[in-house]
């Protein structure tokens, strides 16, 4: 019923239903009074059809076990209803939802499993990520929760971050990491329709500069100050970003949607927009634990490699 924006649906289903079985046990009915046409010598009639010469279509009554199970299940229909959802936005008298017995399986599985990952709740997140069977673990949450995004080796795909590398649109900090799976984000990167396409080539081209790709110089100059003039606010004077916002680090060969110049026009000229779902009501803490430290470990654990 989400779909419907008007209360005036729900009554409008509810009443259809309700009146298409009444009418069903009515017809069931009628049909008891209405007798058999017999033919003359006593034989019941048949409906006038006739196929490979002698195959006739009686007019029979029905079977009386048939017509009692048509009537069970009408009123089956009708317990039902009352006592669960089915009549519009009729919760039912059981106040039974999909939703809530997934929540209530959900959290009896936690509320199991809580000893197993009791340990890893009071140990850092840096030490639970070198533990393997807690990777073990955390990987497993990361398949079912995340892969879809992500991908199975968190690589990651256009508008899906790689979670490998060590660039981080909120920070890789394992308490970040934490508030972006629990709390999850939302990244917009606004429109800039008041730019024309040749400010916008421009711009595309000093943005493709800050990271060392190969761009028209003349149009760079003059991009530099479109940059300076709309996109420092989030970006940064040197193009850096910033973590508290989500804005990219545009000075690095890392790209959400691609290099290219015709992407970051279209980037630009469009805007884009991300989100990252919340998974504090389907993930519990606990569980959020091991996942962190399983996404944390999954660009650290190069200990040579240099952090951003």
């Amino acid at each position: 019923m989400s779909d419907f924006l008007s209360a005036g649906w729900s009554t409008y289903i509810a009443l259809v239903t309700i009146v298409g079985i009444f009418w069903c046990i009515w017809l069931l009915f009628s049909q008891l009074k209405v007798k058999v046409k017999l033919n003359p010598d006593g034989e019941v009639a048949d409906t006038g059809h006739v196929w490979d010469g002698d195959l006739r279509e009686l007019n029979n009554p029905l079977p009386r076990w048939w017509m009692w199970m048509f009537l069970i299940s009408c009123i089956f229909s009708l317990v039902y209803l009352v006592l669960y959802p089915g009549l519009g936005s009729f919760p039912g008298i059981l106040g039974y939802s999909s939703d809530g017995a997934l929540m209530t399986s959900m959290t009896t599985a936690n509320d199991e499993l809580k000893p197993v990952y009791a340990k890893y709740v009071k140990m850092d997140v840096e030490q639970v990520a070198t533990d393997p069977k807690a990777r073990e673990m955390g990987q497993r949450l990361f398949l079912n929760s995340c892969a879809q995004c992500h991908g199975s080796d968190a690589g990651g795909s256009k508008g899906f971050p790689n979670l490998t590398d060590y660039d981080w649109l909120y920070g890789g900090s394992p308490e970040n990491i934490k508030t972006t799976i629990t709390n999850g984000r939302g990244g917009v990167m606004p429109p800039f329709p008041q730019l024309d396409s040749r400010q916008t080539v421009d711009v595309a081209n000093y943005v493709r500069s800050l990271s060392g790709l190969p761009v028209d110089d003349f149009k760079k100059t003059r991009g530099e100050e479109v940059f300076k003039a709309n996109c420092v606010a989030c970006h940064g004077a040197t193009g850096k970003g910033n973590i508290v916002l989500g804005a990219p680090n545009l000075t690095d060969k890392t790209w959400l949607y691609g290099g290219s110049e015709a992407t970051i026009v279209e980037t630009v000229t469009k805007g884009r927009m991300a989100i990252m779902p919340a998974q504090d009501k389907v993930i519990s803490p606990e569980k959020i634990q091991l996942l962190t430290a399983y996404v944390w470990g999954l660009s650290n654990n190069n200990q040579s490699a240099q952090k951003k």
